[in-house]
């Protein structure tokens, strides 16, 4: 090939370029490159090449298109384009609409080919002048090869299509320029849009090298010509892309385009303002970067453009920005001006700036713009004039302090977070130079009054201004007599606070001559190890493992410091060991430490309950730890022998000990058990107020988990059941609740010893009765919660699910929560906890397909049904059981009883929330049906509380304070399954289904219990209520309009509407809320009148009407379907000559539900308004009452701009109408 090219070249320089483009030219580079720059300049060729490529260029530029379905060309753009160029010219290139005649006959087949082989043809000749351009010895004058270089680039964008012949002509143009050759002024047109668009849309970073190499020919370009518009947005693109952000070279490039042009720069400021608000940080940073270079390369005409046109600007907007967030994002590009201070020129273009608005700022009544300026201050502090006097300097840096001290006792927290932080990094950065008596006054502050501020972000902010001080060795000796002071953080309700308090003293523990246990008391330490949360108690492990559990020493003499430790304090020292081997204790010294406590536990050495407590507890979390591998816990099962257990076991006297005792062996698993699996049925039975006992929740916990890891599980719930049987028997002779008939078959009857005993047990249990049935009522409510605590964990649920006398359990349950429901008026030791475990246990009976024997099921007629009929079965298990509750309650609160009672009250409504629950949960698992009778139950059972807090307060009966905690808790519990309730019937409509008005009507009441509740028991408990509501407002706001949203958009409609609802049961909250609008109109009357007032404000509904007003503004549609009902209830009120509910409902819809100027109201609020205001006009004439008719001309005259407006303005209400 080579040989060919040679022999060419000598015949012709035509023939040479004839047959290299018909040379594939990734194979001949090599070859070209070493013929063209072989020739001497004062060959022929030098003269001749040049002019035959041109020729060459220009033909097949002709030939390419001619060719049909080009680009439209222009006649002046084979011309060289002005210099400098503009984008219009190559716009024409592209868009003219003037068309070269082309040839029909080349039209066939083979015309792409054509395109791709005159393409491939420029491609070669590209090439061949870029060897030409770069020859070494300079042969080829470049006076002879630009005609053809500028040929290839004027029609550039005719080659777009073929990316490997448009880069290589821009490479072409590139060369041409860097080699600063006559005549590159023409090249830049249409080569630097080319590369400029290629950087940003490949986004290599060599061609952002490439952008920035060539940057000085944008000089060229008249930026003030409105055909440079293209350009210029590729250039604003630039200033968004990440690429020229984050490397040098494109900083550098942007940073040169703002010397310009002035609009140029002008627009690129707003593009960085429009981002500074959402710009990450390397984003702002780099921003930043590019206006300080920009800055500093500026003329003065320019700079001046930058300082006062943005920087001031931005300045201010770091001052006065609406949030935190924004004036942050604004320091941080100001940050590069900041940080570069020592450059000539920075700090005083700084402090002419900032100086006229800093302080003034610093003392305004805004605390957001005190916030901002502080920050602003502390960036650039010390904040002076640079060119200033020493004294003028002193002066400024003392007011600087002052103000600092000020802002220390902000008003505002968020303003002390900002002081404090500000403070200790002054100290840090500029201790050595600040005057003695100003850090003495600022430290003494931080330590004395920020360690103790109320707000707990201040008192963190300390901590960790403190922390970033101590990086100062200079401060070392003042902060050492300090530290004590703030030991009293430990102790802090604070969580984070503690957490930072903990990592000061694992930081003071590594600076020489400190001493961590003299900032915080050893004993303040133990404390919070005992008792705080566990990331707490790990860092004061890490804190103490070098005294108390070294490894530097013996591993007998460790594990005697850490017996040590836990006879000092036995829950520390436990929680000690629990974390130990997080701190990096081996696991060979752990197995030690188990030993040596067993040993101590043993030992004739008297121990206390507490210690012998806190050695088993910290054994607990040794052997929990070591059991996780295979050696280590065979070695404590050899450890644990059958006689060192039945020894542990008389020494655990107490119910913690034994409860870790339990947990250890459920761990191990040693050999002979015998005496423990008494001890744990021991407690297990004996649980007679287990509910209020949390330690002993804990050893009954432990019990089960031994019991089921040693498989006597069955005998302990056999166990429990036949306790459970004797309580049932006893309600049935005690209250005449009717037994059913419990059978267990032949086949279970053998699994297990007491089969034959249980048989019989309805039988035989009364024979021995106890004396007291609150005693055996109260261990049937232990082991009710017993069964509900176990059917909580997956291993103890299948376990009980799959015990023979589950059946037993069941009704025995049955009996007792019929007996505590019925009961609980008459008897106030009767609990929730039967009726808890009962609703517990057949709703998991339900989902694990667990049956009752069909003897006991009165849906079941025939005991061969086979198994198609289970799922039937299932359904009917959890229908009963919610049929069974419902019937015990309508019973509790039919039975005519009237009770005034507080603690008889609360009893009951305990147990409306324990079936409510129940209720609820059936539901939300799907195996309920969605039944309205269930919404008419809720809503009779809420109507009942009512009624009764009512009789409590019309008696005047006191709560104590004890009992009114633990109704509000009810009523918040009661309240919020209710509003569940609501959810699940309103997640389960469609579109096409209308919704049953019990919905409504449940949405009512529960909005006359929150009212209730504050004329009853005042607007405290009511203000809790109104808190527990709070995430169900959706849900309430959708019951009360959904039925009128239906209804209008689709034409459905239940047979009773919302407003009949209305019109049958009027709510008391409407009354409620008028009340409160009218208080509000009349506030300004006569003392008398305003302490009648005080009383019908009820805040804490007026505060929960707000919360509902904010959702309601965002959907116009629920607007309108929810204001219809006030309109609705106004009309009820004209009917019953209510006509202080008219006023102060229309009041409440025109000022808070709208806007006082928002006259654009829906259909149904309008056709509503059609139905009202004829209705007011009316009872003005008939009413002759002066007082009425004031209320009525008011309630008019609210609604007479509306009434015009649609019906003269916008023509929605009907002329007729009026």
């Amino acid at each position: 090939m080579e040989k060919r090219l040679r022999s060419s070249l000598q015949t012709s320089a035509q023939e040479f370029l004839s047959i290299a483009t018909k040379q594939n030219l990734k194979s001949s580079k090599p070859s070209l490159k070493t013929i063209i720059h072989s020739i001497k300049s004062s060959s022929d060729l030098s003269s001749s090449l040049p002019l035959n490529l041109y020729d060459s260029i220009s033909n097949s530029i002709r030939s390419l298109r001619s060719l049909p379905d080009q680009n439209p060309t222009n006649p002046n753009l084979n011309k060289s384009p002005r210099t400098p160029p503009t984008k219009r010219l190559r716009r024409s290139a592209r868009h003219s609409k003037t068309r070269v005649e082309t040839n029909p006959e080349r039209n066939g087949p083979n015309l792409e080919e054509e395109k791709q082989k005159l393409l491939r043809n420029l491609e070669v000749l590209a090439h061949i002048a870029y060897l030409c351009v770069t020859h070494p010895q300079n042969a080829f004058p470049p006076s002879a090869l630009l005609p053809a270089v500028q040929s290839l680039h004027n029609n550039l964008i005719l080659f777009e299509s073929d990316s490997l012949l448009s880069s290589g002509v821009a490479i072409l143009c590139e060369e041409w320029w860097k080699e600063n050759l006559p005549g590159r002024e023409s090249l830049i047109s249409q080569s630097l849009p080319f590369l400029l668009s290629r950087s940003l849309t490949l986004k290599k970073k060599v061609d952002v090298h490439r952008i920035c190499v060539l940057r000085e020919a944008f000089n060229l370009f008249d930026f003030e010509d409105e055909s440079i518009e293209d350009l210029k947005l590729l250039l604003i693109r630039c200033l968004i892309s990440p690429l020229y952000l984050k490397t040098e070279d494109g900083r550098r490039f942007l940073a040169f385009l703002f010397g310009l042009s002035n609009q140029l720069v002008k627009d690129m400021v707003a593009m960085i303002r429009s981002q500074i608000p959402y710009g990450r940080k390397s984003v702002l940073e780099a921003y930043g970067d590019v206006l300080f270079r920009a800055w500093k390369a500026a003329e003065e005409d320019w700079k001046c453009e930058i300082e006062n046109g943005f920087l001031q600007d931005l300045i201010e907007g770091a001052i006065h920005a609406s949030s935190p967030a924004f004036a942050a994002s604004i320091r941080k590009v100001l940050g590069a001006f900041i940080n570069q201070r020592t450059t000539t020129g920075v700090e005083k273009l700084l402090f002419r700036l900032a100086e006229p608005v800093m302080f003034r700022s610093l003392q305004v009544a805004n605390s957001n713009v005190r916030h901002n300026a502080l920050h602003l201050l502390l960036d650039m502090f010390p904040f002076e004039d640079p060119d200033a006097k020493k004294e003028v300097k002193d002066n400024l840096l003392d007011n600087q302090f002052f103000l600092l001290e000020r802002l220390l006792t902000d008003d505002c927290p968020d303003v002390r977070v900002v002081a404090v932080e500000g403070a200790c990094r002054i100290l840090h950065l500029f201790w050595e130079i600040i005057p003695s008596p100003t850090i003495t006054k600022i430290i003494t502050k931080v330590f004395d009054d920020m360690s103790r501020d109320s707000c707990n972000e201040v008192r963190l902010s300390t901590l960790n201004g403190i922390m970033y001080l101590l990086g100062n060795p200079l401060s070392h000796e003042v902060l050492k007599v300090l530290l004590p002071r703030l030991g009293h953080l430990m102790l802090d309700n604070c969580l984070s606070v503690r957490m930072s308090v903990a990592d000061l003293l694992l930081l003071v523990k590594d600076i020489q001559n400190f001493q961590f246990n003299k900032v915080v008391g050893l004993d303040i330490l133990l404390s919070a190890l005992a008792s705080d949360e566990p990331p707490i108690a790990q860092k004061i492990t890490r804190l103490l493992i070098p005294s108390y559990f070294p490894a530097k020493v013996s591993i007998k003499e460790a594990c005697n410091r850490c017996v040590t430790l836990i006879k000092r304090s036995p829950v520390a020292g436990a929680r000690f060991c629990e974390f130990a081997i997080l701190e990096g204790a081996s696991f060979k010294h752990l197995m030690e430490l188990v030993s040596i406590i067993i040993s101590v536990i043993l030992s004739p050495d008297k121990l206390d309950a507490s210690q012998i407590e806190g050695f088993l507890l910290a054994a607990t979390h040794l052997c929990n730890t070591l059991a996780s591998e295979p050696w280590h816990k065979n070695a404590l099962k050899e450890l644990f022998s059958g006689e060192k257990v039945k020894r542990l076991i008389v020494a655990a006297s107490s119910g913690r000990a034994q409860s870790s005792l339990f947990n250890i062996v459920s761990i191990i698993s040693p050999a002979d058990l015998a005496g423990l699996l008494e001890e744990c049925m021991d407690v297990v039975t004996n649980c007679s107020g287990l509910p209020e006992k949390v330690d002993g929740q804990a050893e009954v916990r432990s019990a089960h988990k031994l019991l089921l890891s040693s498989g006597g599980f069955d005998d302990m719930f056999e166990a429990l059941v036949v306790l459970l049987q004797k309580t049932a028997y006893r309600c049935h002779n005690k209250f005449g609740i009717d037994m059913p008939k419990c059978s267990v078959s032949s086949t279970k009857r053998k699994k297990f010893k007491s089969a034959g005993k249980i048989s019989t047990k309805w039988k035989r249990i009364n024979g021995k009765q106890s004396p007291s049935f609150e005693r055996d009522y109260a261990i049937a409510v232990g082991i009710a919660w017993q069964i509900k605590d176990l059917l909580h964990h997956q291993d103890t649920r299948k376990s009980i699910l799959g015990s023979q006398t589950l059946e037993l359990s069941y009704f025995a349950l049955k009996i007792i929560s019929e007996a505590s429901v019925v009961q609980c008026m008459q008897c106030e030791y009767m609990d929730t906890y039967p009726v808890l475990a009962y609703t517990s246990l057949a709703l998991q009976m339900t989902l694990h397909n667990v049956n009752i024997s069909s003897a006991n099921s009165k849906d079941m007629k025939k005991e061969n049904r086979t198994d198609t009929s289970t799922s039937l079965l299932e359904k009917t298990l959890l229908d009963q059981a919610m049929d069974h509750m419902v019937n015990c309650t309508r019973e509790l609160l039919g039975a005519g009883l009237i009770y005034t009672e507080p603690r008889a009250i609360l009893c009951k409504l305990k147990m409306l929330t324990a079936v409510l629950k129940f209720m609820v949960d059936a539901m939300a698992v799907c195996f309920a049906s969605h039944n309205h009778g269930l919404l008419n139950f809720t809503s009779g059972c809420i109507q009942h509380i009512i009624s009764s807090l009512g009789r409590v307060y019309s008696d005047q009966i006191q709560y104590k304070e004890e009992d009114l905690k633990d109704a509000v808790l009810c009523l918040k519990s009661f309240f919020t399954y209710a509003a569940k309730l609501l959810n699940l019937f309103l997640g389960d409509s469609t579109e096409s289904s209308t919704q049953p008005p019990e919905v409504f009507n449940l949405a009512n009441v529960l909005l006359d219990l929150i009212t209730s509740v504050e004329s009853y028991l005042g607007s405290g408990p009511a203000e809790r209520l109104v808190a527990a509501a709070k995430p169900w407002l959706p849900d309430l706001i959708l019951a009360l309009g959904s039925e009128n949203i239906l209804r209008h958009t689709h034409g459905m409609a239940s047979d009773l509407t919302a407003s009949d609802c209305i019109k049958l049961h009027f709510p008391k909250w409407p009354m409620v809320l008028a009340k409160t609008e009218n208080s509000e109109i009349s506030e300004v009357g006569a003392e008398e009148d305003e302490n009648i007032s005080e009383l019908e404000k009820f805040p804490a509904f007026t505060r929960l009407v707000e919360l509902l007003i904010i959702p309601l503004k965002g959907s116009p549609s629920i607007m309108d379907a929810v204001g219809v009902i006030f309109l609705t209830c106004s009309v009820v009120g004209l009917e019953r000559k209510d006509y202080g509910l008219v006023l102060g409902l229309l009041h409440f819809v025109r000022f808070k539900l709208f806007r006082e100027e928002d006259r654009d109201w829906g259909d149904m609020m309008l056709a509503s308004l059609q139905e009202i205001y004829p209705k007011i006009e009316r009872e003005i004439e008939e009413t002759s009452n002066a007082d009425e008719q004031e209320k009525l001309h008011d309630a008019r005259e609210l609604l007479e701009p509306i009434w015009m407006y649609h019906l003269y303005d916008t023509g929605r209400i009907p002329m007729t109408e009026e």
